[in-house]
């Protein structure tokens, strides 16, 4: 009995930890026009203005220029002075488990993946949880919204984009079930390991059967959903209702497909249902660039802070592929992969200065990780980029947001709104300094 109150306390002091802090309340929406002037502007489409300003009210952006040229009236409005620094788009993470889990060793703050293999009729945004403290760390390093996704099967489920500075799901929501997402079952790869000499698993299962009995059944649910799309029913299927979206194009489909064979496999799997996919992974996505562009597929690259996929590989391959895409005419989307830990969302900008490092410019890479990933998501007309009309979701910072050292964000406002940059992390750090007298 004494052990299982020992855990039972050990539970609770995690919880403590996360949970003890006061919750930074969402920002008012915007009541006054205001203007920043002197900046250096990314508008996250390759452009940069060395001396610009951004005028916004009512939560869209109303105005953005050279503050050289144009001269307009600054007594009507707020005006923040920002010579020497920097405005960006807000940044977005894309395909990430964000909100859904809190602490690892606790189930109970588990709410990422279901049962089974094809649960199409999975929704990631009603389980996502606005008082996460989690958010308020990666909005302290100018990720304002996310794409949250369910894991697990070989359909999870349907993301949706959220901002992250709300009170509920509901007020959270930038694009409901944005896209669907599945798996791709996995060829069988390598040499040696669990294959062995004869290519059977432990259980004695071949894996390519395995692997194309898994991509028959998904073949057959498909063929099954858009059957039910394009027919009158009568009664309800969860399952099936949830994939209309892929048919009629109100939706997306990202798979998950690392090699070139699956990659392929993937794309034409989708092509067959009249589908255009987004690719996420592409460990190999570098070896068929040209199929890649020639379907005009949006391709989603894992961190580039891990090992190569294969043992004869470019050891900087990982560093390169977002480059050798690019280069190559592909759109890419930089992603903090869901699998490498939520907490470590906050890092995408830094993955992505990475990127800049290894063939491509910063604005480039700065247009992974805002434009290109709204368009990802179908959100490219109302975010993802500073133009006029669209959502006043950005940022100031005092250097550069992909340099660590540059990244120092002083004020960011989404769709308008001043929000709080308070975070657990800055309360610990701050409590901890105080104890010991560190300045």
């Amino acid at each position: 009995m004494n052990k299982y109150i020992s855990i039972a306390i050990a539970l609770f002091a995690s919880v403590s930890i996360a949970y003890g802090q006061a919750n930074i309340s969402p920002a008012k929406a915007q009541s006054e026009k205001i203007i920043i002037m002197g900046a250096t502007v990314h508008t996250g489409d390759g452009k940069v203005i060395p001396n610009g300003y951004v005028i916004f009210e009512k939560g869209k952006i109303t105005g953005v220029g050279d503050a050289t040229v144009v001269k307009f009236a600054l007594t009507d409005a707020k005006v923040i002075t920002a010579n020497g620094k920097h405005i960006y788009p807000g940044f977005i993470s894309p395909v990430t488990e964000l909100g859904l889990v809190e602490i690892e060793s606790v189930k109970a703050t588990i709410d990422h993946s279901e049962l089974g293999d094809m649960n199409a009729h999975i929704r990631a945004l009603i389980a996502y949880n606005t008082d996460s403290k989690i958010p308020a760390t990666l909005r302290s390093n100018g990720i304002l919204m996310a794409q949250i996704t369910p894991q697990g099967g070989t359909i999870s489920g349907s993301s949706s984009v959220v901002q992250l500075d709300a009170w509920n799901w509901e007020d959270a929501a930038i694009k409901k079930e944005d896209a669907m997402h599945i798996s791709w079952p996995a060829s069988p790869r390598g040499r040696g390991g669990f294959g062995g000499l004869r290519g059977m698993t432990p259980g004695g299962a071949d894996p390519n059967e395995r692997t194309q009995n898994a991509i028959a059944d998904l073949n057959t649910f498909f063929n099954e959903a858009k059957i039910y799309a394009e027919t009158k029913q009568t009664v309800t299927n969860a399952r099936l209702a949830a994939m209309k979206g892929l048919f009629n194009g109100s939706q997306k489909l990202f798979i998950a497909a690392d090699s070139q064979k699956d990659i392929i496999a993937a794309v034409n799997f989708a092509k067959n249902f009249g589908i255009t996919p987004v690719i996420v992974g592409g460990d190999e996505a570098y070896l068929v660039t040209d199929f890649l562009k020639a379907n005009n597929i949006i391709v989603v690259v894992k961190t580039p802070h891990s090992l190569p996929t294969n043992v004869d590989d470019d050891v900087n391959m990982p560093y390169k592929n977002v480059a050798k895409l690019h280069n190559a005419g592909v759109t890419v989307v930089i992603s903090y992969a869901s699998s490498d830990g939520f907490w470590r969302q906050r890092s995408l900008p830094f993955v992505a200065g990475t990127a800049s490092a290894w063939g491509i410019s910063k604005e480039e890479a700065l247009k992974a990780i805002t434009l290109n990933a709204a368009k990802a998501m179908g959100i490219d007309k109302t975010t993802g980029s500073i133009e006029i009309g669209k959502d006043a979701t950005l940022f100031i910072s005092a250097g550069d947001a992909l340099d660590m050292i540059g990244n120092k964000v002083e004020q960011a406002f989404i769709q308008g709104r001043n929000i709080n940059l308070d975070n657990l992390h800055k309360q610990l750090d701050k409590k901890f300094s105080d104890k010991y007298g560190i300045k």
